[in-house]
């Protein structure tokens, strides 16, 4: 298996405080990986998330700091034309506190994921992940091997304040 980290911005929901969001992957960007240089195509994990696969969320690529999954609907991830995103609502556990109070003060490193490719294209020292099987996202305390991800610990009045600054915008134009 495979890992990638990225650099993130976190979001804590007000309405639900333990909860982080942000971009897991990002599409298009480029990551210098030992010596090669990656990047994701948009739909690489279309697959993962189309199949129902249980897919972890972990504080570093450790399995014993479980963060939320896919399957008890802690983790929710999407595509769309960013990337990768993910909405995970915190456990009650020391791990998670830990990494709310780094998130609320900027000071998580990144994400990362975890991932084998199954369909890949290589040019020289360049490859692109076209289609992956997703096993694990992960917050990383680090450095992120890809800078454009985001994580934060958002709330539902951001949200709404957003939603309604967009959709003035709409009306203004």
């Amino acid at each position: 298996m495979e890992r990638r980290a990225l650099q993130i911005e976190i979001r804590a929901a007000r309405d639900n405080p333990r909860r982080l969001e942000g971009y897991a992957a990002t599409f298009g960007a480029e990551a210098r990986v030992s010596d090669f240089v990656e990047t994701i195509r948009a739909g690489a994990f279309a697959a993962t998330l189309a199949s129902g696969a249980d897919v972890l969320a972990l504080v570093d690529h450790d399995p014993t700091r479980v963060l939320g999954r896919t399957r008890s609907g802690t983790l929710r991830l999407s595509e769309d034309t960013r990337g990768l995103s993910f909405a995970i609502d915190l456990p009650d556990t020391q791990a998670a506190r830990d990494v709310l109070a780094l998130a609320e003060r900027g000071d998580i490193g990144g994400m990362s994921f975890g991932f084998k490719a199954t369909g890949e294209n290589w040019s020289g020292k360049r490859r692109e992940l076209r289609a992956v099987e997703l096993h694990e996202i992960s917050v990383v305390s680090a450095w992120p091997a890809y800078s454009n991800t985001s994580v934060e610990a958002r709330s539902k009045h951001d949200a709404h304040d957003a939603s309604l600054r967009h959709a003035l915008a709409r009306w203004r134009a």
